[in-house]
């Protein structure tokens, strides 16, 4: 009597924990803490140019006309279909009927032209505004039929369209965004603890809400790379896809718990110079940086051997790549006999730091390499929004490093003296005015092997090294990119294994 009685207590308790083992993997199935270094300035990726904005609303809250997959390819999405005239210069799109936004308004045609006269409004304040410079009109056909008219071919254009630039929001919702962004995609804003994490939720009214794994997606903002360490090997993050600290990867590699997955980016990481102040409008000063610059220690220094060469601003995996880091190889000597030439020999130069990793370490190994050359480079450490008012916004300083992490970007140096790079110059304007309206691939390879040749023998910045994708991910989780051929990292594919 008495075994039968511990027999039932014990049957009652073990079929209690199994159930609430079942529950508690269920849930662990269908949640996803990832890792972050960046934390967003604001919530909308029409309104702002940090990457993390897109890296997390864009294809994810957000959907465009068009999305882009991992190897690059343009696919449908808002758009489920497109025609283009035979002279390339009008754009037909039929869009997705039936879809709503997550607080229940309808999207329509309307919409797509509200988004787009909204971005190439003179007062707009989109970060990539030039990628709309092509279009003429965009008219509404009937609602579900939008047509966009161009003034010049775009060879970019239906990629360009994927970009969270180019989200499409509600008229309704549209400037509230900034702290509570309201799109069509899988997943709905939850709610931002600032300095700390972001909860986004299923749209369980998303057309494709069936294939989509996830309930819950946490982000948490980990700028400090042994902080971030920690918590991939606590288990209190699940992924971390732009890992912060390369030198603890093998650690990770010889872990059975994780996967590391080495990818690109299209991030050109480099030392931004101010054209437009002197000294720095010499060439002879921006070749003497360049010659100052010995891109393997930093290599070796800040990304511990994992990122590959730069000279100039294309990167490695595209078709039109050319190899021009022999252009100024690294010579002390030179860079110090230019630097007298110019009459800046012993001149002190400020190098403001934005909060990352990659470049903190790389201005550390700059300065050194730089005060070897004669130059005392005062390393200012800043934090982001500083960095975006004070240098992106401003110009206010005279060196920075940064990483340009957007698709087909080489554009940047054709945006005029009011960019922070502070460099014009009418002949690449031309040069790239004719990239983005060349339609033969081949042709336009050779435009953007020219456009690299130039910004190289002009030393417009130091250039650096392409930043890589270094992923680290619990065992099991499937759906994550290894490369990024753009900023953002669709989440409704993402799952834990079975």
């Amino acid at each position: 009597m008495l075994f039968a009685l511990r027999s039932s207590i014990f049957t009652k308790y073990a079929l209690a924990v199994g159930i609430g083992l079942m529950g508690t993997m269920a849930t662990a199935q269908s949640q996803l803490v990832i890792g972050m270094q960046q934390e967003p300035t604001t919530l909308d990726p029409t309104a702002d140019a940090t990457a993390s904005i897109d890296g997390i609303f864009t294809h994810n809250v957000f959907q465009s006309l068009t999305t882009v997959t991992e190897s690059g390819e343009v696919q449908p999405d808002l758009a489920e279909s497109w025609t283009i005239s035979e002279d390339g210069l009008t754009y037909t799109f039929a869009l997705v009927k039936g879809v709503k936004y997550h607080d229940g308004t309808d999207f329509d045609s309307g919409d797509v032209k509200f988004s787009f006269d909204r971005a190439m409004a003179e007062d707009s304040v989109n970060p990539s505004k030039g990628i709309f410079k092509s279009i003429d009109t965009v008219s509404v056909v009937d609602p579900n039929t939008v047509k966009i008219v161009l003034t010049k071919k775009d060879a970019f254009l239906l990629f360009n369209m994927a970009k969270g630039d180019a989200s499409i929001v509600a008229p309704e919702s549209a400037e509230t965004n900034k702290t509570n962004p309201i799109g069509t995609g899988p997943f709905k804003f939850t709610s931002w603890t600032r300095g700390d994490r972001m909860i986004l939720s299923k749209n369980e009214a998303f057309s494709g809400a069936d294939g989509v794994a996830l309930d819950k997606v946490e982000f948490r903002f980990i700028s400090d790379p042994a902080a971030a360490t920690a918590a991939l090997l606590a288990e209190e993050v699940d992924a971390f896809p732009g890992f912060p600290a390369p030198e603890i990867l093998p650690q990770f590699e010889g872990d059975p718990r994780f996967d590391v997955r080495v990818g690109s980016t299209e991030g050109e990481v480099i030392l931004a110079i101010n054209n437009a102040k002197p000294p720095f409008d010499d060439i002879r000063v921006r070749r003497a940086i360049s010659h100052a610059i010995n891109r393997d220690e930093i290599i070796d220094g800040a990304m511990y051997g994992r990122a590959t060469p730069i000279g100039s601003f294309y990167p490695p995996h595209g078709p039109a790549y050319v190899d021009l880091t022999a252009t100024y190889p690294h010579d002390t000597a030179k860079a110090k006999a230019l630097f007298e030439e110019a009459g800046v020999a012993g001149m002190t130069m400020t190098l403001r730091l934005p909060p990352f990793p990659y470049a903190k370490r790389s201005g550390e190994i700059i300065q050194a390499q730089l005060a070897a050359a004669g130059i005392d480079a005062k390393v200012e450490n800043v934090e982001w929004g500083f960095w975006i008012s004070e240098i992106y916004k401003k110009q206010a300083y005279d060196l920075t490093i940064i990483a340009h992490t957007s698709p087909n970007d080489m554009g940047n140096f054709a945006r005029g003296k009011k960019y922070f790079y502070g460099f014009e110059d009418e002949g690449f304007s031309d040069l790239w005015e004719r990239i983005r309206t060349e339609a033969d691939p081949v042709k336009r390879d050779a435009l953007l092997k020219e456009g690299q040749h130039f910004l190289a023998e002009n030393a417009i910045h130091g250039f650096l090294f392409q930043l890589p994708r270094l992923g680290v991910y619990r065992t099991g989780l499937n759906g994550f990119w290894t490369s990024s051929p753009v900023l953002y990292q669709p989440l409704a594919g993402v799952s834990w294994a079975k």
